[in-house]
């Protein structure tokens, strides 16, 4: 799949479209926290922060200086502007390449950024280096073994078909990491609370900040809403469906 240039467009709806509700931020920030060390604090890594969207969240469950790595300079700029935090600090670079020292942090979090890692092993040996021994990696991620029952994919021609395409199965992963040194801790779903109805689904999905439409073609993605909007029409109070999401957690040797 072709890489996705968030400083074209994605950077203007990505914060409100991807925005997290109160409950959503809760369930997270235990998820996290029951997979990382109970100490505290911990120094962390959100690799390809983005927006800024856990940036905040992470330094202010776990006490210690968080850095946000994010290749897109339009998607820093928000977040310096709307997701500052005394112990944050968002700089740019990637996975393959990270402007840290060795050992630098207690844990790195990558929430859905892992498969537009355009080289994944150097990827996986930078966040060895850069994390301390023992230290823990959380991906949120997909796996083609079992790929999320979303609730709007259906209603776009072929988009189980690009979801499939743009992740791998945890074999892969699995093998990617465990050749850079790491050790796979567990893989678990986290249970989210439902982000309001479908009618506010899908006025934030048709803000378009999913990169899943930057491989849809714009044919696929109108009649794809068009669908929706019927559906939702039945009944668009109803709670909108959420899928649970997939955390694969990694142990730095």
């Amino acid at each position: 799949m072709r890489p996705v240039d968030y400083d074209d467009r994605l950077h203007r709806t990505y914060a409100a479209g991807r925005a997290l509700t109160d409950a959503q931020r809760t369930a997270w920030s235990r998820a996290f926290a029951a997979r990382l060390p109970a100490a505290r604090p911990l120094r962390g890594l959100d690799l390809g922060s983005g927006t800024g969207r856990f940036t905040p969240l992470l330094a202010g469950e776990f006490g210690g200086p968080v850095t946000g790595v994010e290749p897109s300079a339009r998607m820093r700029e928000q977040a310096v502007a709307y997701a500052a935090h005394p112990q944050v600090s968002y700089v740019p670079g990637r996975a393959e390449a990270l402007p840290l020292p060795d050992g630098a942090v207690d844990f790195a979090l990558g929430f859905l950024v892992w498969h537009h890692v355009r080289d994944k092993h150097a990827g996986a040996r930078e966040l060895h280096r850069v994390l301390r021994p023992g230290g823990t990696l959380l991906l949120r991620t997909e796996l083609t073994d079992s790929l999320p029952d979303l609730w709007y994919l259906d209603a776009f021609p072929r988009g189980r078909e690009v979801l499939a395409a743009l992740y791998e199965p945890l074999s892969a992963l699995r093998g990617t990491f465990e050749a850079a040194g790491w050790e796979l801790g567990s893989v678990g779903e986290v249970a989210l609370p439902a982000p309001g109805t479908y009618a506010g689904a899908l006025a934030r999905l048709r803000t378009r900040a999913f990169s899943i439409f930057e491989h849809m073609p714009e044919a696929d993605i109108e009649a794809g809403f068009a669908e929706l909007a019927r559906r939702v029409a039945a009944d668009p109070q109803a709670p909108a469906r959420v899928s649970p999401g997939t955390v694969v957690t990694f142990r730095r040797s």
